[in-house]
């Protein structure tokens, strides 16, 4: 589950926990899916409360780690690898009263060196969650100039997204990058560290790949209407997130599936939408100031919910989310 710390005693605790069990208000007999396993955080919580859960994860390993409580929770939990964007699937199990997807990386991915997500320890350049597919040396290497370019700036709001590219396309010829550090040493001799900017000048290209290499903002658009079609009418969505573009697609996705976002220009202006989602709340839940103090990885969450209406299904329209054409990645790809 991304961002969640280490809380010194080897577990890890996921942000905005008890504000997620408030939106989820799960209840004893009911049927909960956490699309987001990780160290099981959230699953732990919900299942104190008398529910069951239905935890995904596409990471094997966290999967792996999650079977001794698969174990003592014996009935009421039952783990499924795979993306959340298949929540269609993992309800045939049976129809959820609540989802809650927690977006992005988690800290025992971001701490594992092997894994590759960080520079902060060097690493293969890898950031697969799944391990599986290209990885994030494999992209850097062998996509063309104008594609880094463009996942550097929209993916990671890099402002030097083409110099950057330009520098791994000539570095590249002759020696490819495959460490973490080796890339991250690059990118700041070339563009310089400001003191006055906490932050490491790679952070964002770092971002922009793993949202790339995991295809992070199409599996979020795909799991919010999956969890549209699969939810119970009262049914609960939760989803936290942790920058601006995961938040700004599910605040657009509540606001079109609520009635408030004017709905699909391409639909008739006359025709009637019925709302698929009444809003939790007062829109937005970050974390409180002793929380983020607690763990800097919490700062910039965000928690958004809304109750699914018995009306069917909304007609999906991916254009309402600003996403632009990224290139896709071939293996026969070639910078």
């Amino acid at each position: 589950m991304a961002g969640s710390p280490d809380a010194g005693d080897g577990r890890h605790i996921p942000v905005l926990l008890d504000e997620v069990v408030a939106a989820l208000q799960p209840e004893k007999g009911q049927l909960i899916i956490d699309g987001t396993f990780g160290a099981g955080g959230y699953t732990k919580r919900i299942l104190e409360t008398g529910a069951s859960v239905t935890a995904v994860d596409r990471d094997p390993t966290a999967i792996q780690a999650g079977r001794a409580m698969e174990k003592e929770y014996a009935g009421r939990l039952t783990l499924v690898q795979g993306t959340f964007s298949t929540l269609d699937q993992v309800a045939l199990l049976g129809a959820p009263n609540g989802i809650v997807l927690d977006i992005g990386v988690s800290s025992m991915q971001i701490d594992e060196a092997e894994r590759g997500f960080s520079f902060q320890k060097d690493g293969p350049l890898d950031m697969r969650m799944s391990s599986t597919g290209p990885s994030a040396a494999d992209v850097v290497n062998r996509l063309k100039i104008g594609d880094l370019a463009r996942i550097f700036n929209f993916l990671g709001e890099e402002r030097h997204a083409g110099r950057i590219a330009r520098m791994i396309d000539k570095r590249r010829v002759t020696e490819p990058f495959t460490r973490t550090r080796d890339l991250a040493n690059a990118i700041e001799a070339l563009v310089g560290r400001n003191p006055k900017v906490p932050i490491h000048p790679a952070t964002r290209v770092f971002q922009a790949l793993r949202i790339f290499v995991n295809d992070e903002l199409g599996e979020l658009v795909r799991a919010l209407h999956a969890a549209e079609r699969v939810l119970k009418p009262g049914g609960r969505l939760v989803v936290v997130t942790f920058h601006s573009l995961e938040d700004r697609i599910v605040k657009r996705f509540f606001s079109d599936r609520s009635g408030t976002g004017g709905g699909s220009r391409h639909l008739p202006q006359l025709e009637q939408r019925l709302a698929s989602f009444t809003p939790v709340g007062k829109g937005i839940v970050a974390p409180s100031e002793a929380e983020a103090l607690r763990n800097p990885r919490a700062r910039s969450a965000k928690l958004r919910a809304g109750i699914r209406t018995d009306n069917p299904p909304l007609a999906e329209d991916h254009s309402i989310y600003g996403l632009p054409n990224l290139p896709v990645f071939h293996e026969t790809a070639r910078g």
